[in-house]
């Protein structure tokens, strides 16, 4: 529903973009030099200032009377904004500098408000001077620096998501979206631009500088009902601090009198209503991570996007915290412009929503579908292999292990096959559902894949645009045909979209694998 909703916000947006392009992730941040902070004057390789020379950053508590330090922006997309020196006081985002040669505003922050899609909520979105807003030195001097100490830093690294909470308990958008995007930006923002074939199909780099905290200003709380959110943020940045709500009013609270402020040395700010004014987001995707993606693809920083190369730190720390062998698919040494190796075995992992509530197949259609599959696996041998997962019945380690090592994903609910836990996921399948967001801790090789089943008529880019993100392949099924880039549908939510009664044709899911597994190993060959 809430990426129905979103496309319907959407149709008011801009223009056009393109994206053809893959990535993926690394959470564990160890390997950075004694994970030193960003408030040192390290610059970006995209940073850009009209105010160079005042961008030290300053002692957080500092008795000798100095000017404060200028805001400059180290990367810019629509909704994805990182700042160096950006100021807070009594609930308003300061920018310091001498003129406002700046983006503008509201492709920056919007008030944070849940969305609806009415006119009247789409213009009380736009952001105002209680938002964010300008502030000259000479003006920051009067107000704040009659006494130093009434500046405060808040030191380290600073996620600030501006977005309500309608969107962050829902494992897919919290995970898929807004992390996927907060990495891909953050991990492009401090790379240095390569567009070498090396560069492109390589899984480990430089780890970008620590994130100390995310704060929600607008939200009570961020976890979604089953708990992956916080399994997952956990499992990715173990030392990362949240704030909420409450804490937002505590620092507006201390800033209330307008003659203090805190300053945020490094902060990425992420608005979602921001996103969706974009063109990418806006008009092609309704997937606000879209923005941060292709910025960074256009400026050859997102290393590592045919293989998810980005991606792997937070997907091996998640893999680690769940006990999944994470050795790699394939060494960097072994990678070349032909893209990773076929995988020993071909394991079909599809999570089944029969036991759950609603947006289902038909009951007779998921039966056919697991013998159909069975005897697909019976044929070929021991190369192949068939899982089949209800999720809501598995702890999550298990969840995150099975997805470590599924090759085609299967989203239905049941637990029928147990495989053993080394070997490698290449095809996800199932019906269009949370549990496909696993997507983003399979195991990449050549032959991955996500085959997702609509009801007739329906489509949506949440699964297929993450799962193309990140190298793979993605299909549509409606019944009886089968559809991919470029020839997906157009976004719909006909009648029957999140109904219990969606129809599948068993053979028709096999012939698809079949035709995936035989085109992938031909590629392979070199045919």
């Amino acid at each position: 529903m809430g990426a129905a909703f979103m496309h319907l916000l959407s149709i008011s947006a801009s223009q056009r973009t393109v994206f053809d392009q893959s990535i993926i992730i690394d959470t564990h941040l160890n390997n950075l030099p004694q994970a030193e902070s960003l408030t040192k004057a390290v610059k970006s390789p995209s940073e850009t200032s009209s105010n160079k020379e005042t961008n030290a950053v300053p002692p957080a508590h500092s008795t000798a009377r100095k000017e404060l330090f200028h805001t400059s922006i180290i990367a810019h997309a629509p909704g994805w904004t990182i700042f160096r020196n950006l100021y807070m006081s009594n609930g308003t985002l300061y920018i310091l500098a001498l003129n406002q040669s700046f983006p503008e505003i509201r492709m920056m922050i919007s008030t944070g408000t849940i969305a609806l899609n009415t006119p009247e909520n789409i213009a009380a979105r736009e952001p105002t001077q209680q938002d964010m807003d300008f502030i000259t030195p000479e003006e920051a001097h009067v107000r704040w620096s009659s006494d130093t100490t009434r500046v405060l830093t808040v030191e380290g690294n600073t996620l600030l998501v501006n977005d309500p909470e309608q969107f962050l308990g829902h494992y897919y958008h919290f995970v898929a979206e807004l992390i996927f995007g907060i990495w891909s930006f953050w991990f492009g923002a401090w790379s240095t631009p390569s567009n070498t074939v090396e560069s492109a199909f390589q899984l480990s780099h430089p780890s970008p500088p620590p994130i100390h905290r995310v704060i929600f200003p607008h939200a009570v709380g961020w976890r979604d009902g089953p708990g992956f959110n916080a399994y997952f943020l956990r499992a990715a940045f173990p030392s990362l601090d949240v704030e909420v709500r409450d804490d937002w009013a505590d620092r507006i609270g201390a800033t209330s009198a307008k003659d203090r402020a805190w300053h945020f040395p490094i902060v990425l700010v992420a608005d979602r209503s921001a996103a969706f004014r974009g063109s990418i987001c806006g008009r092609e995707t309704q997937r606000t991570a879209s923005e941060a993606v292709e910025y960074m693809l256009k400026r050859n920083q997102l290393l590592g996007y045919q293989v998810g190369g980005w991606w792997e730190p937070l997907r091996k720390a998640v893999w680690a915290f769940a006990r999944v062998d994470s050795d790699p698919v394939w060494s960097d040494s072994a990678s070349s412009s032909l893209g990773f190796p076929m995988p020993k075995k071909i394991i079909i992992t599809y999570i089944s929503r029969q036991g759950v509530p609603r947006r289902k197949l038909r009951e007779a259609d998921h039966i056919n579908l697991v013998a159909a599959l069975e005897a697909l696996v019976i044929r070929k041998g021991t190369g192949w292999e068939l899982v089949v997962l209800q999720a809501e019945r598995m702890s999550k380690d298990a969840q995150v292990q099975a997805a470590a090592r599924s090759t085609v994903r299967l989203s239905n609910n049941i637990l029928c096959h147990e495989a053993p836990m080394s070997a490698f996921v290449q095809i996800l399948l199932g019906v269009h559902g949370n549990g496909l967001t696993h997507l983003v801790l399979m195991k990449p090789t050549r032959a991955s894949a996500v085959i997702e089943i609509f009801y007739p008529g329906g489509f949506t880019h949440d699964y297929h645009w993450t799962a193309r993100a990140l190298g793979m392949t993605h299909y549509a099924v409606w019944n009886d045909r089968y559809m991919t880039h470029p020839d997906e549908p157009e976004v719909n939510y006909p009648e029957g979209f999140q109904g219990n009664e969606i129809p599948v044709v068993g053979e028709t899911i096999v012939r698809l694998i079949e035709e995936h597994v035989d085109l992938k190993l031909k590629a392979a060959a070199g045919m």
